[in-house]
């Protein structure tokens, strides 16, 4: 043990004497392992760590399944199920947030709210910090107002003050009483209050736009419970019969169980896989970098092991060194990679637009390295030093000979090992033709985005959002009175050459779209197509081109006839291409809506320029003549959107905009105030921070790769000098001896862009699951064509400086070498 200690104690003091070769192996290892702990930590942050709430793992969403996913369920689904064998108990939230005015402790504003059951957080197993739950009445229709505060908004309302429960506060125009603060670590939705569900006993409603969460009893599983909810549901539907709306569509739903963490990230599965794929790759180069360092580490040290051998030191005493030296490695790669991905999460969490951060990003430690951080980043450090260590040695030992003694050390690498080389760095350049194909792709996108037409012009657009105060604005014909009064105000600030209202901006998103069922055409079956309320002058402030009919006119009124205005894709699909003048109704019996198409207006991308699924039939409707049960149920989920056309930056009327709605509406807030230009861009956040990303990566996988080149070549030009000095003597110029050095790197390069390529579409299926929500194909030409590009451009730059030096070795060498 102590020969042992001993020689690990001498070789590390000669490699800390000299610590060229110790801190640019440690460097290389430290870019792979610190990759592959953030992009973890990141990842575990979102899907790996268990939610925050005791026993998560009891923790079960229930409704219908889609694609192995349980989706949103409905009130009527819901009320199904609280008495099924294995659920201990049952909770429903609404899926997305609302926008809830509200007023006192401060000026008014609008701030978004979730609505909950009293089940859910006692599912959740969550205790308020201060006061309580809501009771049974509260949680009933017309029973006693009440709110719960989230910790963050009680904090910034309310400066912490604990004597806030109890007191009131005014929500959409109602005196709510604050029952209770809820803790610092509940997130669910991220609102800033809490309001009652208060569904109806015998709910008919079949809107899926709740989730339903469930706490397992002892001894269920999730598929046990799973099947329960299947048989419920189920016979209830076919009970229902042909009474029960839509029954054949439920017939055929299958009905099931999740966890319900699985549940909550299911959409950020698919790239977190890519992610991890990357990071991979990279780490996987680093790898193959660090194999080819201390491959040529041992070849220079074949002379003292040849000594070693020659005086009769056993095998592992002869590798004792090369294995110590690659433990030091190890263990500062280790080291210098956890600071780099320290660091890295560090600027991540503080430059990273919001837009970007996942809520679990967000929370306490969401982007700290854990335990299990180190313990991977501990097992693919030293396990890939020593084995990148036990490589070196293997293809080492055909130098450890009387050769390599007789020539002083001077002979270099033999042939088998400068093919390892060459194999080496064509699976770096295969490796990294990986990821910068990766990164084009989404870059691609990106620039292809920015060309598209999107239907619409964003420029010089300000929007903002305002839900009209419930108590104030109780029905529809007084939600489109203040409308009205906001634009006519809107257009008189100087500046502002259009106004306009209505239920939906032309993109952004899911947000804001909603979609409309029970369209028919007169003895046609039933569609769905997205829906928009809108003032004449929409279509004006974000110049929607007509193409056939007319756009809405101020004579477009309560009252008078019933006219529609659909976009191209609408008409091509129901009426193939010939909807002016035609009839469309929606609903059936004394209720029916039926209005005729006046217009047909150029498509537009809703869910912005990446999104294959953006353009969609559109029906827009008068906002004047909007019925009141179809702005009751839009004002449930949604505010109004409005959007003014100025001259210059529309950032700078902010202030003149909040004037002018307090002048018609001295207690009603606004929000998002945006302009359009703002709004179009977050619908490609995803694609912007996924290019970063792996666009980082990218780059530091043709740093690594084209340092491997380097050193690789470097070598072999120092093995060959004896050959070019030949050369030189015998007539050959400098040009043709780099040209000689350029060539055979080439064919590196080539060949490993040849293998990345192949390795590209064999495990594109990674890339495909993230790519395809882009409507674009995994095969991108232009995005190859520039990684190839890039890699052949590095390659040459890493081969130069050997070839350089090789052109210009003079012929006298050969002679004294002799």
């Amino acid at each position: 043990m102590n020969i042992w200690l001993v020689e690990i104690w001498r070789t590390w003091r000669a490699a800390l004497r000299r610590p060229g070769f110790l801190l640019l192996a440690a460097a290389v290892l430290a870019l792979g392992v610190g990759s592959a702990s953030a992009v973890f930590t990141m990842i575990d942050g979102v899907l790996l760590r268990p939610l925050p709430y005791a026993q998560p793992h009891r923790l079960v969403a229930l409704g219908p399944m889609q694609d192995g996913v349980v989706r949103p369920v409905s009130p009527q689904q819901y009320q199904q199920l609280g008495d099924l064998p294995g659920v201990g108990s049952l909770g429903i939230f609404m899926g997305e947030t609302t926008a809830a005015n509200i007023a006192g402790y401060g000026e008014p504003m609008q701030v978004p709210a979730l609505e909950m059951d009293r089940g859910v957080l006692p599912t959740l197993r969550v205790q308020p910090a201060f006061g309580r739950n809501f009771t049974a009445q509260e949680d009933q229709p017309h029973g006693p107002a009440a709110v719960l505060l989230y910790h963050g908004f009680w904090l910034q309302r309310f400066g912490g003050n604990p004597a806030v429960i109890g007191q009131t506060l005014q929500v959409e125009g109602v005196p709510h009483t604050i029952v209770g603060v809820l803790p610092a670590g509940f997130d669910l939705g991220q609102a800033a209050i809490a309001l009652p569900m208060a569904l109806v006993a015998h709910s008919n409603d079949d809107g899926t736009n709740y989730t339903a969460v469930a706490r397992l009893a002892s001894g269920f599983t999730p598929q046990a419970l799973g099947a329960q909810v299947q048989t419920r549901l189920h016979a209830f539907y076919v009970a229902q019969g042909k009474h029960a709306y839509n029954d054949n569509f439920w017939h055929r739903v299958q009905f099931g169980a999740q966890d319900f963490g699985s549940e909550e990230h299911a959409g950020q599965q698919a790239t977190s896989l890519m992610w991890l794929a990357c990071a991979a790759l990279l780490l996987l180069i680093a790898m193959v970098n660090l194999t080819n360092l201390m491959m040529l580490r041992t070849m220079g040290r074949s002379h003292d092991a040849s000594v070693r051998g020659a005086l009769g030191a056993p095998a592992w005493r002869v590798a004792l060194p090369s294995m110590a030296e690659g433990l030091l490695i190890g263990l500062l790669g280790v080291l210098f990679g956890q600071a780099l991905a320290a660091l890295a999460l560090w600027a991540l969490h503080t430059w990273m637009p919001v837009d970007w951060m996942s809520v679990e990003w967000m929370r306490p430690g969401g982007l700290s390295m854990g335990w299990a951080a180190w313990a991977l980043a501990m097992a693919v450090g030293l396990f890939g030093a020593l084995v990148a260590t036990v490589l070196g040695l293997w293809r080492g030992h055909a130098a450890l000979s009387m050769d390599s003694l007789r020539e002083g050390g001077r002979s270099g690498p033999g042939h088998r090992s400068g093919l390892l080389g060459k194999v080496l760095v064509i699976a770096q350049v295969a490796l990294a033709s990986l990821l910068l194909c990766a990164a084009g792709v989404f870059l691609h996108s990106l620039l292809m985005a920015s060309k598209v037409d999107l239907g619409f012009d964003a420029r010089g657009v300000l929007t903002f959002e305002l839900a009209p105060v419930k108590a104030t604005y109780p029905d529809a014909v007084s939600v489109q009175r203040l409308s009205q009064s906001v634009v006519d105000r809107l257009r008189q600030i100087p500046g502002v050459r259009h106004a306009a209202a209505g239920t939906n901006l032309p993109a952004g998103g899911l947000t804001g779209q909603w979609n409309v069922g029970a369209l028919h055409l007169p003895r046609g079956e039933n569609f769905s197509a997205q829906f928009h309320a809108v003032d004449p002058g929409f279509f004006q402030v974000f110049d929607i081109s007509l193409r056939q009919g007319r756009v809405f006119a101020t004579t477009d009124v309560r009252g008078g006839e019933a006219v529609a205005i659909v976009n191209r894709a609408f008409a091509d699909e129901y009426y193939a291409g010939h909807a002016l003048g035609q009839t469309i109704q929606q609903g059936s019996g004394a209720g029916m809506l039926s209005a005729r198409i006046v217009g047909v207006v150029a498509d537009t991308y809703q869910f912005g320029p990446v999104d294959p699924d953006s353009i969609q039939p559109i029906l827009y409707l008068p906002l004047a003549q909007m019925p009141d049960d179809a702005l009751s149920m839009f004002r449930a989920y949604e505010p109004m959107r409005f959007a003014l056309k100025v001259s210059g930056e529309p950032e700078g009327y902010r202030a003149a905009v909040e004037r002018a709605v307090a002048e018609v509406a001295p207690n009603q807030p606004i929000s998002h105030v945006y302009s359009m230009a703002y709004v179009v861009h977050d619908t490609t956040t995803d694609i912007e921070f996924n290019l970063m990303l792996i666009g980082l990566l990218g780059g530091l996988a043709l740093l690594l790769a084209g340092v491997g080149m380097y050193a690789v070549m470097a070598v072999a030009v120092a093995a060959r000098e004896r050959e070019f000095g030949v050369r030189a003597a015998l007539g050959a110029s400098p040009l043709r001896l780099l040209l000689l050095v350029l060539s055979g790197g080439l064919m590196q390069i080539v060949l490993g862009l040849i293998v990345g390529m192949a390795l590209g579409a064999a495990g594109s299926k990674v890339l495909r699951a993230v790519v395809v929500q882009l409507g674009r194909s995994v095969f991108d030409p232009w995005a190859m064509l520039v990684a190839c590009a890039v890699l052949a451009g590095a390659g040459v730059l890493a081969c130069l400086v050997p070839a350089v030096r090789a052109g210009r070795t003079p012929p006298m060498r050969a002679l004294l070498g002799e």
